[in-house]
């Protein structure tokens, strides 16, 4: 019998995350964690869960790979030593053996007589090909059945990006005082743009990256995709190349201004179909109304706009965040 692949990234997983709690540099830590969510990310393939893979590749080894590096220039290279409390280790401790005794009462893996398994699951699966007539039954289910669920989701993801502004002082005429400064700390300009292998590389790369973010938007009905993986590639992609070429080379492409509108209008284009479906006489996100000659017709239309929304506010959220870190470590002295 063969060993299950699943049983070793599983123990690669538990490896690696005891090195980074024992880990004092900071780079290696952002590096180990973005291994820990592309590892994370093929365990969730192997459980065919392909669009939680994705999305945790997306975010976890993409986005949040990219805004430690550039936190790591506000900071220092290595986490001092703090001291070892007790209090805190045992309350992680008790914390995580209640977890696991949780999940006791869950139903076995793949178990098809599961609860999920016997009552939406069903409906979702053989009724949404003739309701929503999109291959894709995840994203019928997160745009369409629940799709104010996922407005919800957007509208957190929106305020997240208006606390972090509040938080790091961002504002206009904050951005454009400092267009005349240096991006960057001179540590993470070394490191950085004045690597003429990275600067080679990242040119020929980003076009395809940004090439890829779009074609994760609009093939997100056929397969494992959508406006929120697109979002953080396209991002992802945005601020890799202001991290090499600086600051000011990504805010002529997008001003800062931009991304703060696109914040708001990814957000409005979502809430607004909703408002217009209302206006024809249905429901509130009821996409069917936008054909009435062909209801089906009509759902692909209005999730391509809400993914469109999603993917848009997504992108502007993560850009203008990149702006703030980069500003505020340009703004410092080295």
């Amino acid at each position: 019998m063969a060993f299950p692949i699943e049983l070793i990234l599983y123990a690669f997983l538990v490896v690696i995350a005891l090195t980074i709690a024992q880990l004092r540099d900071l780079f290696g830590a952002a590096m180990l964690t973005g291994i820990f969510s592309l590892l994370a990310a093929g365990l969730f393939t192997l459980m065919d869960a392909v669009d939680v893979a994705f999305t945790e590749a997306a975010v976890g080894a993409g986005i949040s790979t990219v805004l430690i590096l550039v936190t790591l220039s506000l900071t220092e290279e290595r986490e001092g030593h703090p001291r070892r409390q007790i209090v805190p280790l045992a309350i992680v401790a008790v914390t995580g053996v209640a977890l696991v005794y949780a999940t006791l009462d869950m139903p076995s893996y793949g178990d098809p007589a599961a609860p999920i398994h016997r009552h939406v699951a069903p409906h979702y699966l053989l009724q949404s090909p003739d309701e929503i007539g999109l291959p894709n039954v995840v994203t019928a289910v997160l745009a369409s059945y629940r799709g104010f669920d996922t407005l919800g989701e957007l509208m957190v993801i929106l305020t997240a990006g208006i606390a972090v502004m509040l938080v790091l002082g961002i504002h206009p005429r904050s951005t454009e005082r400092r267009r005349g400064q240096t991006e960057t700390t001179p540590r993470m300009r070394m490191r950085m743009r004045e690597k003429m292998v990275l600067r080679v590389v990242s040119k020929r790369f980003i076009p395809f990256v940004l090439l890829f973010g779009l074609y994760v938007q609009a093939h997100g009905d056929f397969g494992p995709g959508g406006g929120f993986q697109a979002g953080v590639i396209f991002a992802a992609g945005l601020i890799l190349y202001a991290m090499i070429f600086g600051i000011e080379e990504l805010k002529r492409v997008v001003p800062p201004r931009v991304a703060e509108f696109g914040a708001a209008v990814g957000a409005l284009l979502f809430g607004g179909i909703g408002v217009l479906t209302v206006l024809l006489g249905g429901n509130y996100l009821d996409y069917g109304l936008l054909d009435v000659h062909e209801p089906a017709h009509g759902q692909h239309l209005g999730i391509l706009g809400v993914e469109l929304g999603v993917g848009i506010t997504v992108a502007a959220v993560m850009v203008t965040i990149y702006f703030g870190f980069a500003s505020r470590s340009s703004g410092e002295p080295s």
